[in-house]
C-alpha cells in the first residue's frame, strides 16, 4: 500500500496571539486559574495502566513555589523492571505493525495538540515552566511539527530502497532497533520532551520515557494527548524515576538506544557507564545526545547596531535565558560598543518580569531553586572580581517568592574567563568588546573559548565579513545564523544540534535524526538459479 504524506506546514506559522480581550485570551486565562488552583497526582504509566508507588515528589510552580500544581508518583527498579518487561513484550507487534498505521497515531495527537488539547496545555507549559504565553505557544507548535514532519520524514525513508539489477530485486527491511530506548528529556522545552521518546517510537521502536522531575505536570499532558490519539499500550512507558535508579536501565542487556537532552556532565557520566556494559549488551547501543551551548552573537563593524542590540536583548533573556541555543556571550566592535551599550541600558530594564499568568509578563522565573542558586553563584563571582566584570545592566534576584533573577549584561576585560567561557543558562549576558582592527583575531578566539558548538551568529552588512565569519566559525556551531539571534529553531527549516560538548548533532527535525533509529536489513532475491558450480573462464 502506498499511503500518501503531504510535507506539511509548519504549526508555528500559526500560532495564536492571545491579545487582550480576545477570545483565546480569556479561555486561557480561565484554564491557567483552574490549573493554578488544583493539585494533581501524577501516576506512573506502563503497559497502559497506572501505577501509584507511594514515593511522591512535589511539581511547584516556578514563579510561586507556594503552589503546588502535581505530586508525581516516581519509579523505583520494580517498577522499571516491569517497565522494560512491558516494552519489550509488545516490541514485535508494533514493530511488525505497518508504518503509516504507525505515524497516524503521532499525526492524530498533532492534531489534537494543535486543535481542542491546545489551551490546557499552553497553561501547563506556562504554569509548570514559567513561559509566557508566545514562548508557550511556539514551544507547543515545534511539537506539532515534530510529529507531522517525523511522519512525513518516515515515508521518505520507507521510500529509500537500494538499486535493481537484472536476474534480482533488491530491498531495505527497515527494522527498528532490537530492545528499548530510554527517553531522557530535558525541563525547558515541552517540544523536545515529547519529541524523544516518539521519534523511535514512530520508526518502530518501544521507549521508556523519563521526564525531568521540575516539568512532571506538563509533560504528563503530552503523554495523555497520546493515549487519547491511541498509542498502544507499552510503546512508551511514562516513568518518572530518580538519577540513582539510571543503572537498573542502562546496565540491562535489551537497552538498544539513548535518546538524551540534559547537561554535557550527565552524557558523559552514561556514554560511560554504556561503555562499561558492551560485552552484557546484545547490540551496541545507539546514543543520540544534545546537551549544553555557550552560544555567542558575534558583531562586525559593519552591523547593524539596533538590530544587534535587539537580537542581544532577544537571543539572551527569552525564556530567562534556559534555552541550550541562548546567547550568553557576544563579541561587539570598539566602535559600536558606545550604541550598543546605551540602547540595552535603555531597553533592558523595560522588560517586564513577573507571574506568566497574567499574561503582561515578558520573563517568567528560573526553573526551581537549584538552577537559580547556580545563576546567582555566577553574578556573585562577577561582584567578587570587578578587576575583570563590569555590570553593564541587571544583576538582581530574589527567591523569596518565585526564583526570579533579572536580565543581565556584564562585560569583561577576560575573553577566556569564567563568565564568557562557561554554560551558566540564566539571563546573563557577557559581552568582550574587541578593537575594530583585530576581527580575525577576535573570530579565532570566539572559536576557542568555550568547548561548546552549539549555536552562533554573526552580525555584518559586509559579505566579505560574513563569509570570513562563516569559514572561521565552522566549526563552533552546528546552528550558525546570520543577522539573527542563534536561538529559535524550527523544525525542517533549521534542524537542530551541535557537535564539541553540545551533543551528537543528529539534527532533531529532520529525517537524519530518525535514520539513527532504525537498522536497515538489505534483502536479495534471486530469480535465476544456476545450472553448474562452474565459472565461465574456466572453459
Amino acid at each position: 500500500m502506498i499511503w500518501n504524506i503531504e510535507r506539511p506546514v509548519n504549526d508555528v506559522n500559526t500560532i495564536r496571539s492571545y491579545a487582550p480581550n480576545s477570545a483565546e485570551r480569556r479561555k486561557l486565562l480561565e484554564e491557567l486559574a483552574a490549573m493554578r488552583k488544583a493539585t494533581v497526582e501524577i501516576p506512573l504509566i506502563i503497559d497502559g495502566k497506572e501505577v501509584r508507588t507511594g514515593n511522591v515528589v512535589d511539581v511547584r510552580c516556578p514563579d510561586d513555589h507556594d503552589v503546588l500544581l502535581a505530586r508525581a508518583h516516581v519509579a523505583g527498579e520494580p517498577e522499571l523492571r516491569r517497565a522494560v518487561d512491558s516494552a519489550l513484550a509488545v516490541h514485535d507487534d508494533w514493530a511488525r505493525m505497518d508504518w503509516y498505521h504507525r505515524v497516524a497515531v503521532f499525526q492524530k495527537a498533532a492534531t489534537l495538540l494543535a486543535g481542542p488539547r491546545r489551551t490546557r496545555n499552553i497553561a501547563a507549559i506556562m504554569l509548570n515552566q514559567s513561559k509566557n504565553p508566545y514562548e508557550a505557544e511556539i514551544d507547543l507548535a515545534e511539537l506539532v511539527d515534530f510529529w507531522n514532519f517525523n511522519a512525513y520524514f518516515t515515508r521518505q525513508i520507507y521510500e529509500m530502497q537500494p538499486n535493481q539489477y537484472p536476474g534480482e530485486t533488491n530491498r531495505f527491511d527497515w527494522r527498528p532497533l532490537e530492545g528499548f530506548v530510554l527517553a531522557i528529556t530535558p525541563f525547558n522545552f515541552y517540544s523536545i520532551a515529547g519529541n524523544l521518546p516518539t521519534a523511535p517510537a514512530m520508526v518502530g521502536n518501544v521507549a521508556l520515557w523519563k521526564p525531568a522531575r521540575s516539568v512532571i505536570l506538563s509533560n504528563y499532558e503530552i503523554y495523555k494527548v497520546l493515549l487519547e490519539a491511541g498509542l498502544p499500550p507499552g510503546v512508551v512507558n511514562f516513568v518518572p524515576f530518580p538519577s540513582k535508579e539510571a543503572p537498573v536501565l542502562i546496565d540491562h542487556p535489551a537497552l538498544a538506544g539513548i535518546h538524551f537532552t540534559g547537561s554535557y556532565e550527565t552524557l558523559v557520566q552514561i556514554w560511560k557507564r554504556v561503555g562499561s556494559n558492551l560485552e552484557k549488551y546484545r547490540n551496541f547501543p545507539r546514543i543520540v545526545g544534545e546537551t549544553g551551548g555557550k552560544d555567542f552573537i558575534f558583531m562586525h563593524p559593519s552591523g547593524d547596531v539596533r538590530g544587534t542590540a535587539l537580537n542581544l536583548l532577544r537571543g539572551a533573556f527569552e525564556y530567562q535565558g534556559q534555552k541550550c541555543s541562548a546567547c550568553s556571550r557576544a563579541y561587539i566592535p570598539e566602535s559600536r560598543w558606545p550604541e550598543v551599550e546605551r540602547i540595552l541600558k535603555e531597553e533592558v530594564p523595560k522588560v517586564p518580569m513577573g507571574r506568566v499568568d497574567e499574561c503582561t509578563n515578558t520573563m517568567g522565573a528560573i526553573i526551581d531553586e537549584p538552577a537559580f542558586a547556580n545563576v546567582v553563584k555566577y553574578l556573585e563571582y562577577a561582584r567578587s572580581n570587578p578587576r575583570d566584570y563590569t555590570f553593564v545592566v541587571g544583576g538582581e534576584s530574589d527567591g523569596s517568592k518565585g526564583w526570579f533573577v533579572r536580565p543581565t549584561v556584564i562585560r569583561t576585560n577576560d575573553p577566556h574567563g569564567k563568565l564568557i567561557s562557561e554554560e551558566i543558562f540564566g539571563p546573563v549576558l557577557t559581552v568582550y568588546v574587541y578593537p575594530d582592527g583585530k576581527f580575525e583575531e577576535t573570530l579565532k578566539l570566539c572559536d576557542a573559548t568555550s568547548p561548546f558548538g552549539l549555536t552562533g551568529a554573526v552580525f555584518a552588512r559586509d559579505t566579505r565579513a560574513v563569509t570570513r565569519a562563516e569559514d572561521a566559525l565552522r566549526w563552533s556551531a552546528g546552528n550558525f545564523y546570520i543577522n539573527d539571534k542563534p536561538t529559535g529553531a524550527i523544525v525542517a527549516r533549521q534542524p537542530f544540534g551541535g557537535a564539541r560538548r553540545s551533543g551528537t548533532n543528529d539534527k532533531a527535525g529532520s529525517v537524519l535524526n530518525m535514520l539513527r533509529w532504525l537498522s536497515p536489513r538489505n534483502i536479495k532475491e534471486n530469480a535465476v538459479l544456476p545450472d553448474d558450480w562452474r565459472r565461465p573462464f574456466m572453459g
